[in-house]
């Protein structure tokens, strides 16, 4: 029952398209403070408070899609993949970063 859970949560973090256009930006960037994650989403066109990040950072890291780790008083958000792996694994597809 876990996983169908996760897999869930999983689901939910990818419908919202800004939570895609975060996690767009930490594969292209690992890393990022959220400060830094906040300005490069609003140079392609969010409009995404501070704020409004940080709730749909939660909702990511929920799902097990992000690592945040603090550092002092800096906040660095990292992309985890594992959970897309669990979606491939469940319907037998292979390994996500297959290039066959």
């Amino acid at each position: 029952m876990h996983i169908v859970r996760a897999v869930g949560d999983v689901y939910k973090a990818i419908a919202d398209p800004t939570r895609r256009a975060i996690l767009d930006e930490l594969r292209d960037r690992a890393g990022q403070t959220l400060f830094e994650l906040c300005k490069r989403l609003i140079g392609k066109g969010f409009t995404s408070s501070r704020q409004a990040v940080s709730q749909h950072l939660a909702v990511l890291e929920e799902a097990g899609l992000v690592v945040i780790r603090r550092e002092g008083r800096y906040i660095f958000i990292d992309l985890d993949t594992s959970p897309l792996q669990q979606i491939y694994d469940r319907w037998g597809i292979g390994p996500c970063a297959s290039d066959t």
